[in-house]
């Protein structure tokens, strides 16, 4: 594992919702994995010792001048207190130093979620602050891939350019006034051919809702459901928590998919602050 300081190479403000900065440092000759990256969680320390995890969103050059691209979701003085990385974020420059967890080549680290096996369909969907891993996800796969992929962002401006295969549809989900995830929710659904059924209020929400094939963060059991079975898909889904819940109740429960094809992962809880 690297666990070293980098300094921030540029800082550049992508949009309203997102600033990407370009890490380096010596450490980084190491950093790598067996296979692709595609959602690669890492550690980033800011100054106070406040640690928070994000998503490699792109890898530049090689051996002491790879550079690592994250990018950070912000957002104004209007939702109150900033938080620490989201203050770090808003005034990064150049020289900027703070702490780095990342994986070093040949080294066990985990954190890549992404794994849909033989699947023939894809679905991604997440908010904000699953962009970036949705976005380094797509720009790996495979050009034979095909499904489609779903993101709610705050922005009409936060829309990216993103390279993706050609079977792989990405649909760009604005919220503008509307709440948090009701477009999300209702696009995948739609997607899924269950229809617009009323927002439920998620009453049992897991603040750490870790749904993945090899891990549970609830214990639970999830097996398979009474609904038919997808067998062709494999579902990635991220964001906030009750959003993230609420479609697993669907696509579990409802429309019987199996855990070995699912991965949900409540990256936040509203109401706290948001991991980025």
């Amino acid at each position: 594992m690297i666990d070293d300081e980098v300094a921030v190479v540029r800082a550049e403000r992508l949009s309203p919702s997102f600033v990407r900065v370009e890490l380096g440092g010596p450490c980084l000759a190491d950093f790598g994995v067996d296979g692709p990256l595609y959602d690669q969680r890492i550690k980033l320390v800011f100054p106070g010792d406040q640690r928070r995890t994000y998503t490699v969103r792109d890898v530049r050059g090689e051996g002491a001048a790879t550079r690592l691209v994250v990018d950070l979701v912000v957002h104004d003085d209007a939702h109150g207190d900033l938080g620490p990385a989201c203050r770090w974020a808003r005034g990064a420059a150049a020289g900027d130093r703070l702490g780095l967890l990342a994986p070093r080549r040949g080294a066990a680290f985990g954190g890549i979620e992404f794994d849909p096996g033989t699947a023939r369909r894809l679905l991604l969907a997440g908010d904000e602050t699953a962009l970036p891993a949705i976005a380094a996800i797509l720009e790996q796969l495979p050009g034979s891939a095909t499904g489609a992929a779903f993101v709610e962002v705050p922005h009409p401006d936060d829309v990216q350019a993103i390279r993706h295969p050609a079977g792989m549809e990405v649909c760009w989900l604005p919220r503008g006034d509307e709440p948090h995830g009701d477009r999300l929710r209702a696009a995948v659904l739609d997607h899924l051919g269950v229809g617009r059924a009323p927002v439920e209020e998620e009453t049992e929400i897991d603040p750490d809702l870790w749904e993945t094939p090899t891990y549970s963060s609830s214990g639970e059991d999830v097996g398979v459901g009474p609904g038919r079975r997808l067998l062709d898909l494999y579902a990635w889904i991220a964001g906030e928590s009750a959003v993230v819940t609420g479609l697993r109740r669907v696509l579990v429960r409802e429309l019987g998919v199996d855990r070995r094809q699912v991965a949900f992962m409540g990256y936040w809880r509203r109401g706290t602050a948001m991991k980025g």
